[in-house]
């Protein structure tokens, strides 16, 4: 699994700087951005000491939804009170569900908002998962560059050689991607709309499946638009 860390409009170059430097220690390589160019200001190579290859080599996106659609899996930070869904989780229990997808996630995408706003609703409502780090108190928040090293450090395992996500990966038709847009058609077809509840409520779920789940939904889903098809 390749795992990127995604910038959303970060407003200080030192930041992003620092977040790649991170990730450098961690040995993560993946740094995208929002619509931004402050990793070639040098206030942000000032700080990277030994990372400037993974500035140069940061990947830009126009938006988020260009995140998505170029991913398996997305995640993103967020403060809990700020949203009403139930698929949040602290670090540690993000690393649990991301080991458990084996070669269905071929890339996974965990999204940091801005420093002075985070992400928006809209943003939020096109990842996958989300997740935040549990504090004792509300204000101060963390640094972007701590959040970064905090979840870079829990993740590290995922990228070790030989960790207990190195499997073959899957056929780009059976991974995680995929069974989602399998699902986003089928399910209007079976009397549940995208803004109903039931719809809501498999995507939802559908990031938290294991490996093996997702093939055999993959495999559901089959015979039920075999059967659609003869009716």
């Amino acid at each position: 699994m390749q795992l990127a860390f995604v910038l959303v409009e970060p407003k200080v170059p030192e930041n992003v700087g620092a977040a790649a430097r991170a990730l450098c220690t961690m040995g993560f390589g993946e740094l995208w951005l929002v619509n931004s160019d402050l990793h070639t200001r040098p206030e942000a190579h000032w700080l990277a000491h030994g990372s400037d290859h993974i500035l140069d080599n940061a990947r830009i996106f126009p938006d988020l939804a260009a995140v998505r659609n170029s991913v398996d899996l997305l995640m993103a930070t967020s403060a809990k009170p700020r949203h009403n869904r139930q698929d949040w989780h602290p670090p540690g229990q993000l690393r649990e569900v991301l080991a458990r997808k084996g070669g269905s996630v071929a890339t996974a995408a965990l999204v940091f908002g801005r420093e002075d706003r985070g992400l928006a609703n809209e943003e939020l409502a096109l990842c996958d998962l989300l997740t935040g780090i549990p504090m004792k108190v509300a204000y101060p928040s963390l640094n972007l560059a701590q959040s970064v090293m905090l979840y870079a450090w829990e993740m590290s395992g995922l990228s070790a050689p030989g960790a207990d996500t190195a499997e073959q990966p899957a056929a780009p038709e059976a991974r995680l991607g995929a069974l989602r847009n399998r699902l986003a058609s089928l399910l209007p077809q079976l009397d549940a709309p995208a803004e109903g509840k039931l719809h809501q409520w498999a995507m939802e779920r559908l990031p938290l499946l294991g490996d093996r789940d997702i093939g055999f939904v993959h495999t559901l889903c089959g015979n039920i638009e075999r059967r659609l098809k003869r009716k």
